[in-house]
């Protein structure tokens, strides 16, 4: 079986995805997810990933965060690479997304 193609958004196409129902997945470390993250993403750590992918749905549409993107791709290809299909990088991370002015949780909120 060949993986898919991972797709890739823009912040306001990542949150249009989220809104239709997609699940945002933050892949960054747990102390920077803590400093801040995009609302309603959920951590997975890259440094868990290969031992945690399987707590993620195969049936609804992923959505992957880091800081800038280049995680959030790593953790994208080895999804496709491990059965999902329907996954998507957004394009500069969580700093892309808070520099749009999507609801982001800051600190201790």
């Amino acid at each position: 079986m060949t993986a898919g193609t991972l797709n890739e958004a823009t912040p306001a196409e990542g949150q249009q995805l989220v809104q239709g129902g997609a699940m945002l997945v933050d892949v960054r470390e747990q102390n920077e997810y803590d400093e801040i993250h995009a609302e309603g993403a959920t951590l997975i750590p890259l440094s868990e990933f290969e031992t945690r992918f399987a707590e993620l749905p195969k049936d609804r549409p992923l959505v992957m965060i880091c800081r800038s993107g280049a995680r959030s791709d790593r953790a994208g290809q080895f999804l496709l690479q491990n059965g999902y299909s329907d996954v998507t990088n957004l394009k500069g991370g969580t700093m892309a997304w808070a520099n749009d002015g999507l609801p982001t949780v800051k600190g201790g909120q």
